[in-house]
């Protein structure tokens, strides 16, 4: 059974950084495509980035682009997103998700709150 558990979420002034974690377990053999999803209250579920298995292709949301940096450890299954320059904006939950053989697995979502 596939499981994505994501983690590292906080509250953080303006201008400041955080690192996301997201851990996949399970049975997964081959290509996959593992990202972060963001949802601000009032607004729709949104794509924040995402990363192949090779590590070669990375997409990006326009709004971070430049401040946000995704990466993966295929040893560990693990995907980090590591975030720079945070805006009020970029207040949000955040969710890790799994792409697999046309499956989407989430994580439970952690809390990202930019505020002074």
């Amino acid at each position: 059974q596939v499981q994505v558990v994501g983690s590292g979420g906080g509250l953080v002034q303006p201008g400041g950084s955080l690192r996301l974690s997201c851990a996949a377990s399970g049975s997964i053999f081959g290509f996959n495509v593992m990202g972060w999803y963001r949802q601000a209250p009032g607004k729709q579920r949104e794509l924040v980035a995402s990363i192949d298995t090779s590590g070669e292709t990375t997409s990006y949301a326009d709004s971070v682009k430049g401040r946000f940096t995704i990466s993966r450890d295929n040893v560990k299954n693990t995907v980090y997103l590591q975030m720079s320059d945070l805006k009020v904006e970029d207040t949000a939950v955040y969710y890790c998700s799994l792409n697999y053989w046309g499956s989407m697995y989430w994580g439970q979502g952690t809390q990202v709150t930019v505020s002074s």
